[in-house]
């Protein structure tokens, strides 16, 4: 059986949301009780972070991007990678870039999420969803949407 390649550690982090500032979580499988938004790794180094914005709100949601707004905020987070993670990513490496974006998407917009990767989703007004993320950035990113909006 080959193994899997290692994870490139250049994310993106997609706060999904309605006019109204209402944000998407969603609930990992691996991690019951850990909401967040959408994040995901590069796919391979060439990838863009856009592309992979893309991919990953329709991989995890279901969503098109294209049925909504998709906005670079031009803010990125660096990290220390969860020791319980780093065992995808190459040797030496404990750090990840995540770059944010955020998606605007009419009220209503279904959600078809991907099981093997996500248990349960909900739409919280935005101080609620920040209060609810596991993940110190996700939350400040989430804080920032009214920013956005303006």
């Amino acid at each position: 059986m080959p193994s899997r390649p290692f994870k490139i550690p250049q994310s993106v982090l997609v706060v999904i949301h309605t006019s109204a500032l209402d944000v998407l979580l969603i609930n990992r499988t691996d991690s019951p009780g850990h909401w967040q938004s959408v994040t995901g790794s590069l796919d391979f180094e060439d990838e863009s972070y856009e592309q992979a914005a893309i991919r990953e709100v329709r991989e995890e949601t279901g969503i098109d991007a294209a049925a909504g707004t998709l906005a670079d905020w031009g803010l990125e987070n660096v990290y220390d990678i969860y020791p319980r993670y780093l065992h995808r990513y190459a040797p030496g490496v404990t750090r990840n870039r995540e770059h944010v974006f955020g998606l605007c998407v009419p009220a209503g917009t279904a959600v078809v999420l991907n099981p093997r990767e996500h248990t349960a989703w909900q739409w919280l007004p935005w101080r609620q969803a920040a209060d609810t993320c596991f993940s110190p950035s996700n939350a400040e990113a989430i804080l920032m949407l009214p920013e956005f909006m303006e």
